[in-house]
């Protein structure tokens, strides 16, 4: 039951309103929800993933009715955004980071057309290193897209911030997209109580039941349009200037309607939240979630007899120059904390800014202090604080400023603790064993394998060390590990962004003890691809022979965690160009290293945190992505599928793997590997799980060489293949498919899978097929 806390509160307003207790991500779910949009398309990306986990959650109890829609990469996402759009409807996306970064090319293109959206970011560094905390780096990238940028300290500003910048996207006046910038982690994650609208309808009195009319969509029939011409100049400048214009209309705009929605909720967000900087002489500008806690530190100092305050803009896009200039009347210095830099600019962008608004309207008499903190996620205190407000004090007692750009809180290196190697490199001996033979046939065209008895290997030393922070009965690497018993010799192995990427380098400590490389989800196979090719042109040229290499390495993918989504069209291109490589992927059937969240992978009806079980849905809507056949239609020489349950099977795949890799072209291999945390299912029935994936040819056992199928292991056969349901009742995110009430999405996955594994022994039979 709604209840009115306004009187309580001291709150002035008019509309009915309840209290939660809820975080920043939270409250961008539910004003969406609220608003009811018509389209999402979302990618899973730390620290804003849950906003479209809470949104499926509520979808699947019937709470709203957004078409959420899975992409395959967040620049995916932001053209199913983009194009939603376009068909007049509204539109919402969360992202942060790389993946803002990923679709960052599509972000001038929507505001240069003028179709509003919303979408949330929420602020996280960008690798790399790889840091998956908060700060503005991402942010920053933000601020030349041409889309007004709202910023929200807390959840409560999350929450009604994510309304105004709705009915702000749509004004006539504006009709640009409008990004709603938080804290990752810092507000993402933390929760507080929080005044929502208790009615939707009324949020749908303030922005309007339905998106306004009267404005061009790709839908009317009787109106066709085009969208985004190649346009020449003079047209160019002149739609240049149009769209600058409406971004400095949105300033007026905004304050207008944040006015409109004080007088609702008796909560005002004005352009620039000003604290006791009436009389300041010493100020310290901040943005976000920092801002708040300065304030603590502005009544300290007063208390102290030091006229302090702070400043802090709720809106940065356009940037309300002119108010900080005037804001900055009388103070005689400024310290400027930005929490990403401009490298080279002598100052984060905000520092840029703040000194041109001062110098375009006369104020030449403010001091600026420049600092860079909480880069990373580093926590911000208020001893921070009182840092930041020391350097603008010290430059208002000398009345210059002695360090104008410096960075606040980071730590001398001292090369007395330099990381050391731990473990010692691998010696080619132990690595190179001689057990393993492959000879090509020159009749068939096929390699023949030899394998010793897996209890032969097990001397062959680990490739990543023990002491990894992966989950308890993670299936990640002891896959990994029976590959790479199959693998003679000395690798480079890249792995993209992933679970087994994140547990196994935590600087300044690493489990690879072998070279290792790490780039982006989307990014691995090129990255890899351009190694590969500088070692054989290095070596060509003749720069590697003081290196002793006795042969060449085998370079290796280590893709999973929904890394063939994202990274499905460079690994096509690299097969493509027939690079001398190995991709393989482990299948854990989820972005699990992002919460568990569906991948193209994830089977029909298995529950993950975006496809969630509840009346309104019953798991994942569609079935999962074939890569193994996918990537032997690039015509690669050899594909193969493997599994540690079958351990010689995948034993001798995987040498075939490497004699291809190193003389033919590029390999893909796909394992099946538990996740139990994920999965819902006990660690020790693991390799039961995996055993069951095969027999009840869900996960067949086969190889594509030289474009002939052979199936390597035939459950039917063997007079070991199992019913589906017996495989689906071992994990928790699947037994909702054995009630009455599912069986007809149970009938539909049996069938599927049995068309697959039918089509599979057809080009078994077949070198046609």
């Amino acid at each position: 039951m709604a209840i009115d806390y306004r009187k309580e509160q001291g709150l002035q307003g008019t509309v009915e309103q309840r209290v939660v207790y809820e975080s920043g991500n939270e409250m961008a779910a539910y004003a969406a929800h609220q608003i009811n949009y018509h389209i999402m398309g979302y990618f899973p990306i730390s620290p804003s993933t849950e906003v479209a986990q809470f949104l499926d959650l509520m979808k699947a109890n019937g709470q709203h009715d957004i078409v959420l829609i899975p992409a395959d990469g967040e620049h995916g996402s932001a053209g199913v955004c983009y194009g939603a759009s376009t068909g007049g409807g509204r539109v919402f996306n969360a992202t942060s980071a790389n993946g803002y970064l990923y679709m960052l090319e599509q972000m001038p293109v929507q505001s240069g057309t003028r179709f509003p959206m919303v979408m949330n970011l929420v602020c996280r560094s960008v690798s790399g290193p790889l840091d998956i905390h908060g700060d503005h780096s991402d942010l920053y990238f933000a601020l030349n897209t041409g889309w007004p940028i709202v910023l929200c300290r807390d959840p409560q500003a999350v929450y009604d911030m994510n309304i105004i910048a709705l009915k702000l996207a749509e004004d006539p006046e504006v009709r640009l997209p409008v990004l709603v910038a938080s804290d990752g982690y810092f507000t993402s994650h933390q929760k507080r109580r929080v005044m929502t609208f208790a009615k939707r309808e009324d949020v749908h009195a303030f922005v309007g039941e339905k998106p306004p009319e009267g404005f061009a969509h790709v839908l009317d029939r009787d109106n066709p349009i085009t969208v985004g011409p190649y346009m020449n100049e003079p047209d160019y400048i002149n739609n240049c200037y149009q769209q600058s214009m409406a971004m400095y209309r949105a300033e007026g705009v905004y304050d207008r309607i944040r006015q409109e929605y004080a007088a609702l909720t008796g909560r005002d967000y004005p352009v620039l939240d000003l604290y006791r900087m009436e009389d300041a002489e010493a100020a310290v500008f901040l943005l976000n979630s920092s801002a708040e806690i300065v304030k603590d530190v502005v009544d300290q100092l007063r208390e102290q007899g030091v006229k302090a305050g702070a400043i802090s803009p709720n809106l940065i896009r356009p940037f309300p120059a002119k108010a900080i200039a005037e804001a900055l009347k009388g103070v005689k210095a400024v310290t400027i904390g930005d929490r990403a830099d401009s490298y080279g600019g002598h100052g984060g962008n905000m520092t840029i800014e703040v000194k041109a608004a001062l110098q375009t309207y006369g104020n030449t008499e403010t001091l600026v202090v420049s600092r860079i903190y909480g880069l990373g996620g580093k926590d911000f205190y208020a001893e921070d604080g009182f840092k930041l407000f020391e350097y603008a004090i010290e430059a208002a007692e000398k009345g210059f400023v002695e360090k104008p750009f410096d960075y606040h809180g980071h730590t001398p290196g001292d090369p007395a603790k330099a990381p050391k190697r731990v473990l010692e490199p691998m010696r080619y001996e132990d690595l190179k064993t001689g057990l393993i033979t492959v000879t090509p046939d020159e009749t068939t065209g096929k390699v023949n394998v030899r394998v010793p008895p897996l209890r032969a290997l097990t001397k062959k030393p680990k490739r990543i060390a023990p002491g990894h922070g992966a989950c308890p009965g993670c299936g990640i690497f002891s896959g990994l590990e029976l590959f790479f018993k199959g693998i003679e010799g000395d690798i480079v192995a890249l792995f993209q962004t992933g679970c087994a990427m994140v547990v196994t380098t935590g600087y300044p400590y690493s489990a690879h003890k072998a070279t290792y490389i790490h780039n982006l989800f989307q990014n691995g196979a090129a990255t890899l691809s351009g190694v590969v090719e500088m070692f054989h042109e290095r070596k060509r040229r003749g720069e590697l022979d003081h290196l002793g290499l006795k042969d060449d390495f085998t370079f290796v993918m280590i893709t999973g965690d929904g890394g063939m989504d994202i990274g499905m069209g460079p690994a096509i291109g690299a097969a493509l160009r027939g690079h001398r490589m190995i991709i393989l992927e482990y299948d854990n059937e989820g972005y699990m290293n992002t919460g568990a969240q569906l991948s193209y992978s994830t089977p029909l009806g298995h529950r993950t945190s975006t496809s969630n079980v509840g009346k309104a849905q019953t798991g994942k809507v569609f079935h999962h992505k074939d890569t193994a056949q996918i990537m032997a239609a690039t015509n690669i020489p050899y594909v193969f599928t493997g599994s540690e349950a079958f351990a010689p099977d995948l034993l001798r795949k995987a040498a075939k793997a490497q004699w291809y890799a190193q003389n033919v072209g590029l390999v893909y291999g796909k394992i099946l590997i538990t996740c139990p945390l994920n999965w819902l299912s006990e660690d020790k029935d693991g390799s039961t799980i995996i055993d069951y994936a095969v027999n009840t040819c869900f996960f067949p056992l086969y190889e594509v060489e030289r474009g002939l199928t052979n199936i390597t292991y035939n459950p039917e056969e063997k007079g070991k293949r199992v019913p589906m349901l017996e495989w689906l009742k071992l994990m928790g995110k699947t037994r909702h498919l054995a009630k009455p009430e599912n069986a007809e999405l149970l009938q539909e996955f049996e069938a599927e899978i049995e068309r697959r594994w039918n089509m599979l022994k057809a080009k078994h039979e077949s070198p046609y097929l």
